[in-house]
């Protein structure tokens, strides 16, 4: 069984494969400062509500954005685990061209949802990934990661909307009932979750012109519930792509495979 872990700004997103299979998933809390003893005590309660423990594991693949918990997360695995983690970065093998001007800037989470957004659905496709930001990565038709568009995320614009007015509270993210809010609360989400939509159709339809052809369009992340109804661009919902991409790394470095087109 493989430990798959890929921490964000905001969530930490943690699977086990059972071969290419997905078998169990979570989301919970980035904490940066947990220690690796930490982090081994936390995804030991959450293996044990499966029945499993570390015994069961044969390896873990890392992706991280938060450097200092990615560190924590390798020693972690070299003293609980007993095994050397693959953590995407600089060195690892991704099975994927990445032809932006500085590749080793390139996010680990981009680039294996380019990974396995690319197996999945061929290309050209762009994946919209709904986290701390929201972010669209354009994947062409060979399979290369092209670039990637970066906009505030649906919980920066309800927090700094908070933070910087005197009458207006955190709110719920949910669809409103209409477009035209009736209340504060309602015209608030109306804002955030269409005005969000909008943005989201604008990028991808102008991506979608800069790529040529009719790539596949495919939301991932916590808050892609929110607004892929209200969005008219986008085709699929997959909500554990990133890890299945990181899996697919795992497996291409540890010599187990490549990262493939299913048909």
């Amino acid at each position: 069984m493989l430990l798959a872990v890929e921490v964000g700004n905001t969530e930490t997103t943690v699977g086990v494969f059972t071969g290419e299979e997905l078998t169990h998933h979570w989301r919970v809390s980035t904490v940066a400062s947990r220690t690796a003893d930490e982090h081994a005590l936390a995804l030991t309660g959450l293996l044990g509500m499966k029945g499993l423990g570390f015994d069961a594991l044969t390896g873990m693949a890392i992706s991280s954005v938060v450097p200092r918990v990615g560190q924590t997360l390798r020693d972690m695995a070299r003293g609980a685990l007993h095994t050397e983690p693959i953590v995407v970065g600089p060195g690892v093998r991704t099975g994927i061209p990445i032809l932006t001007d500085n590749p080793r800037e390139v996010g680990a989470d981009r680039v294996v949802n380019a990974v396995a957004a690319f197996a999945a659905y061929g290309g050209p496709v762009i994946v919209v990934d709904f986290g701390t930001a929201t972010t669209f990565d354009a994947v062409s038709e060979r399979g290369e990661l092209l670039g990637v568009a970066i906009a505030p995320g649906l919980q920066i614009s309800v927090n700094a909307l908070a933070e910087h007015t005197a009458q207006l509270n955190r709110v719920e993210l949910v669809r409103p009932r209409a477009v035209i809010g009736r209340n504060t609360t309602e015209s608030l989400q109306a804002g955030i979750v269409f005005g969000t939509a909008g943005e989201v159709d604008t990028i991808v339809r102008r991506m979608a012109a800069e790529l040529g052809g009719r790539p596949t369009t495919v939301a991932t992340g916590g808050l892609a519930p929110v607004v892929f109804d209200t969005c008219e661009t986008l085709e699929h919902h997959d909500p554990w792509l990133t890890l299945r991409g990181l899996r697919m790394v795992h497996d291409l470095n540890a010599g187990t495979g490549q990262p493939g087109r299913r048909r």
